[in-house]
């Protein structure tokens, strides 16, 4: 912890560098990625403050739209979408994935009942090799469920039958630090 309390204490000491980011936020990506510590939206793309809004769930899930019980997950796709007027929503599974590969080896999480409900959520149950440690094809097909989730949401339905609004699935390699992109015209993953 005392690494990170002193880079916090200095952070603050750079007020010019951070001074326009009072004006206001314009990202044009909303980026949806695990929770994992290992997976840093920032590092993977280079942003700097202000260029991506991001949603870290655990498994990267997009929860069912409805507006009878509205989620946090919904309220910030809405905001980015409707508020910010982001043009892209990326959807980053990475391998190694805990969420994915409990789903896809069909883990007993009766001792975290919180985190079980939760990965309910992301049904069906990823495909997968139960023993491939990465669990690569389970969190490919994850994130594309997690694309088509997306596009049930009103607001991203009618900003993409505009034309206004493109959704991406990456997948991201702890690993390597390799990233790959869906590709719908083949229905791979491949190297950016």
């Amino acid at each position: 912890m005392q690494p990170l309390i002193d880079n916090a204490r200095t952070f603050g000491q750079r007020p010019e560098e951070f001074a326009k980011l009072a004006e206001g936020q314009s990202p044009q990506v909303l980026f949806i990625t695990c929770s994992d510590s290992r997976v840093v939206p920032a590092l993977i793309t280079g942003a700097r403050p202000g260029e991506l809004f991001e949603l870290r769930t655990a498994g990267n899930i997009v929860p069912p739209y409805t507006s009878e019980h509205p989620t946090s997950e919904a309220a910030t796709i809405e905001y980015a979408v409707e508020v910010l007027g982001v043009r892209d929503i990326v959807v980053c599974g990475h391998s190694h994935c805990g969420a994915v590969g409990a789903l896809v080896r069909g883990d007993d999480l009766d001792a975290v009942p919180a985190v079980r409900d939760w990965l309910a959520s992301a049904t069906p149950r990823p495909a997968g090799a139960a023993e491939d440690p990465e669990v690569a094809e389970g969190v490919q097909s994850h994130a594309l469920t997690q694309l088509l989730r997306l596009r049930s949401y009103p607001c991203v339905e009618r900003r993409l039958a505009e034309g206004q609004l493109s959704l991406h699935a990456w997948y991201y390699e702890v690993h390597t630090g390799a990233v790959r992109t869906h590709r719908p015209q083949t229905d791979t993953f491949e190297a950016l």
